[in-house]
């Protein structure tokens, strides 16, 4: 993927997790990813299909999430690419940082997952994203669109997807009106 990119200078290949489980959730993501493709100097290069999965950690009954991954290339720096996504998630309606109860229902929900090869532990971002290796909701989507793909200090995303057998998952349908 990364021969797609070179046109964009500095640019750097991320990857985006997300999930919505409230007020039609295909829609939510499809229109994620079609907010995504307009932000600057960055290019939505390839979308998983949506997978259907159980919520991890939830602490009240909610409905299954619908997730998926995308593949972005940009020439944002890390966190403004994170403070975009912010407001696409405020956008469709998701409380702010403060407010929020983690693990709840959601109408979107968006992580950086990988930003390039990039290690870093910041108070507002942490790369690889702290959690993502174990997670079948992230790690299926992610190997859709990035088979061979690497989760830095960690390996290979595909070794670590063997292991989380236990938490359910199905590919679902996709949302094609926006």
């Amino acid at each position: 993927m990364q021969h797609r990119f070179r046109h964009l200078p500095g640019a750097s290949l991320a990857y985006v997790g997300i999930g919505s489980n409230l007020a039609h959730p295909r829609r939510h993501v499809a229109r994620a990813v079609a907010e995504m493709a307009r932000l600057p100097r960055t290019r939505v290069v390839a979308v998983s299909p949506n997978y259907l999965s159980a919520p991890l950690g939830a602490t009240a009954p909610q409905p299954d999430y619908v997730n998926a991954v995308a593949a972005l290339v940009t020439s944002l720096a890390a966190p403004a690419l994170l403070k975009r996504m912010r407001t696409i998630e405020y956008r469709h309606g998701r409380p702010p940082a403060k407010q929020r109860v983690r693990n709840a229902a959601r109408t979107l929900d968006l992580d950086l997952l990988l930003f390039g090869r990039r290690r870093s532990r910041q108070r507002q971002l942490t790369l690889p994203h702290p959690r993502m290796h174990q997670r079948a909701f992230v790690l299926r989507p992610l190997l859709d669109i990035a088979p061979a793909a690497v989760i830095p200090g960690r390996g290979a995303a595909r070794r670590w997807l063997r292991g989380l057998h236990g938490q359910r998952i199905a590919r679902t349908r996709r949302h094609t009106r926006l």
